[in-house]
């Protein structure tokens, strides 16, 4: 135990439960030991690999799993609350040698057999308190090595020098095309996500070189486990944080299955319209999730997220006219569900899903006289089946394969007047529109090979085949391996290279027929990188990459836009609506980025401190129809985090994250308010970023539930951090964007029962 809570022990118990598995095959493990360190608490495994640990003092453990032939794993950070179960799972590791007589310690950090190079694994503790994070998920993965926002008050990610459609997000093995509200249509960032963290088992982000098992992406997987609901009895939570406030509920299915549920609600429209801004952002999220043991073979889940987004205008006043001319409003409505079996078979298992994603987006923009100047509005529906499987062919060689088809039915219309600034090689262009309804086809399949060798080398060789029969060439086959090298108990080599595959977005091939003419965008990457483990709860890892990419949408319009460059911020008029990949597109565009990285991780254990230390040098640049090479849009050179906290006590924790990032690269204005792209698209760069946010978090204990309260102070030193130019045609001046957010606290309370 961490702390012990003899005070707050008085308050209440709770327990902690789970279940231990086999890592490749997924067979419970049963007898399984499961002890909470530096305590007399324990329990075993069951047939069905599952355990309690009961009545346990409320506070802050570390829990071990241990089993003859496995390599034992610790779990830090697992809070035990009053009246409340807390689910941990371990997955088990096995071993090429015979533990019987050989003594070996567990380090709090989990190897990925999927992607040994460039993966982290955060549980939901860590991300819950991270500061700045309004304990969302993908900004708690911002401070990694190699990741940049490329707005502070966005989501939209930039790895290793790619593009914000580059990122896959799987939830409970369903692929879902954006996690966030107001989503940017053709890519994967928007102002916050919609995934309820409460629901977080744990998340898993890749960098790169992960396995040929995920695809149609280039940089960056991120993997979210969602937990199960209890099983012992109803329990649920009621939440405000920084923008929403929300009710969770949870509970058993009869003796072998669980429920959760949840609905959230902002409350920004309240704030924006009282502070008097001219839009109103208003969003309702839901989450539903069942899970039940069919029998000790058998597990059947069902998955259901609806979000319901929706901006309002307000146009009373000329300068409330004025400001939302130059914003594009957006409304979208989005339902993704699956439904997934899972069959044990002795050394290995198979998943069957049937999923569902479909997103109605809706765009509009008009002039400060309110005449639209775009209009725009589709659905991207897609129905896909599934088959996984993984198998562990002797004590050495595991094997895993798998398959997908999808069906996707894209239709919709626009309707947009450029302006000069959008095409500046054809300034007369008229306006644009077309209309589209397009049953679409996508598959893939893969297989993958990976064998131990003395104990040390573990080395995996894969290939990946994707198809998509709405472009010219629609088969593409892409090799991937990677070897993994011991030097010791404490020191790893890892080294990864593969080819990777993404097809083109569906707006950008619908907007415009010409566009079917694309190829898939390639990128073929290398990633080297060196581990030490100074101890059970600290390691240090050195990492460096190269990518090459090819094939890239460039556009002839605009000869010097490739559509990397595009995919951040709210988009609109200002950016020429770029990212929706109006113009003509040629298979034309060319880059590389490469980069080294360091990363010092503490996980909380008996040393009551934990942080993420990183800073990372990367080099993006591209090419676009006119052959010149320019850094890319998101090209941040040095990027430093450092986020970590203090455990003072189980009542009090306090942390904190600092931020820098060199200045990235824009275009310059001239005199009159246009840009000469020709000779100046990214040719000055922004002043560096940095920030300070902290974090003070109050845990109250009760007979039977609890009380988490907590501040959070961003910017806490008020930098006016400058994040782009516009021109303001009312005062003919260049202007800063982003540079006068100022202090911004937030308060968060949660009662969980």
């Amino acid at each position: 135990m961490l702390f012990l809570p003899t005070l707050l022990s008085a308050q209440g118990t709770g327990s902690i439960r789970g279940r231990v598995l086999d890592a490749v095959t997924n067979e419970p493990l049963v007898g399984a030991n499961v002890f909470v360190k530096e305590t007399s608490f324990g329990s075993a495994t069951d047939l069905e690999g599952r355990f309690v640990v009961r009545n346990l003092p409320a506070g802050t453990y570390s829990v071990q799993a241990s089993v003859i032939g496995y390599k034992p794993q610790l779990a830090a950070d697992v809070v035990v609350a009053p009246g409340r179960e807390t689910q941990v799972d371990f997955d088990l590791a096995p071993t090429a040698i015979d533990l019987d007589e050989v003594v070996v310690e567990a380090d709090y950090f989990r190897e990925n057999a999927d992607a040994p190079v460039s993966a982290q694994t955060l549980s939901y503790e860590e991300i819950r308190r991270a500061p700045g994070g309004q304990e969302d998920v993908i900004r708690a993965v911002s401070v990694l090595p190699g990741v940049v926002q490329a707005s502070a008050g966005r989501n939209d990610l930039i790895v290793r020098g790619g593009a914000p459609s580059e990122n896959l997000y799987v939830v409970d093995g369903l692929e879902i095309p954006n996690i966030n509200h107001f989503g940017t249509q053709g890519a994967t960032g928007g102002p916050l996500s919609f995934i309820n963290l409460d629901f977080v088992k744990d998340v898993t982000f890749t960098t790169g070189g992960f396995g040929p098992r995920y695809g149609d992406k280039l940089s960056s997987v991120m993997n979210i486990q969602l937990k199960e609901g209890r099983r012992d009895r109803l329990g649920g939570k009621v939440n405000v944080s920084a923008t929403q406030f929300g009710v969770n509920s949870e509970g058993p299915i009869g003796e072998q299955g669980s429920f959760l549920f949840s609905a959230r609600r902002s409350y920004l429209d309240l704030i924006f319209k009282a502070a008097g801004f001219g839009f109103v952002p208003e969003y309702w999220d839901f989450i539903g999730k069942a899970s039940y043991d069919i029998d000790r073979e058998n597990e059947i889940s069902f998955l259901t997220i609806g979000v319901l987004d929706n901006v309002r205008f307000f146009n009373d006043e000329e300068d409330q006219r004025f400001d939302n001319s130059r914003i594009l409003g957006s409304s979208q409505d989005q339902y993704f569900t699956s439904i997934r079996w899972k069959h044990l078979m002795g050394s290995g298992f198979m998943t069957f899903a049937l999923g569902r994603t479909f997103v109605d987006y809706s765009f509009l923009q008009s002039d400060s006289l309110l005449n639209p100047v775009f209009l725009s509005d589709s659905k991207e529906g897609e129905t896909s089946l599934r088959a996984d499987g993984v198998f562990l062919l002797d004590r050495t060689l595991e094997l895993s394969f798998g398959a997908q088809a999808k069906r996707a039915r894209i239709e919709g219309d626009f309707a947009w007047t450029p302006t000069p600034d959008s095409f500046l090689e054809n300034p007369g262009i008229a306006n644009l529109e077309n209309a589209w309804d397009t049953t679409g086809y996508k598959a893939n399949a893969y297989v993958q090979v990976a064998r131990s060798f003395f104990s040390r080398l573990r080395v995996t060789l894969g290939a990946r085949m994707d198809y998509f029969n709405l472009i010219e060439n629609p088969f593409v086959l892409g090799p991937r391996a990677s070897v993994r090298y011991s030097i010791n108990d404490l020191t790893s080599v890892t080294a990864s290279g593969g080819t990777y595959y993404q097809s083109p977005s569906y707006i950008w091939l619908m907007s415009n027929p010409a566009n079917t003419a694309l190829d898939h965008v390639r990128v073929d990457q290398v990633v080297l990188g060196v581990e030490r483990l100074l101890r059970s709860d600290l390691r240090v890892r050195v990492e460096g990459y190269v990518k090459d990419y090819s094939d890239y949408p460039a556009s002839t319009e605009r000869p010097w836009l490739v559509l990397a460059n595009t995919g951040a911020g709210f988009g609109g008029a200002e950016n020429g609506f770029d990212a929706f990949g109006f113009d003509n597109l040629l298979s034309a565009g060319t880059g590389y980025a490469r980069g080294v990285e360091l990363l010092v991780q503490k996980r909380l254990s008996d040393v009551p401190f934990y942080g993420i230390f990183s800073l990372s040098y990367n080099q993006t640049e591209y090419a676009a129809i006119d052959g010149v090479t320019r850094p890319g849009q998101y090209d941040q050179r040095v990027i430093l985090n450092l986020s970590g906290g203090w455990k003072i006590n189980e009542a009090w924790e306090v942390s904190t994250k600092f931020r820098y990032g060199s200045g990235t690269p824009y275009t310059p204005f001239l005199g009159d308010g246009t840009r000469n792209y020709t000779a100046d698209y990214n040719g000055d760069r922004l002043p560096p970023f940095h920030s300070l946010d902290v974090r003070v978090d109050r845990r109250w204990l009760f007979d039977g539930w609890n009380l988490i309260t907590y501040i959070d102070i961003q910017n806490i030193y008020n930098r006016e951090n400058i994040q782009g130019y516009r021109w303001d045609p009312r005062n003919s001046v260049v202007e800063s964007t982003g540079g006068t957010i100022g202090i911004l606290p937030t308060i968060g309370i949660s009662a969980e029962f």
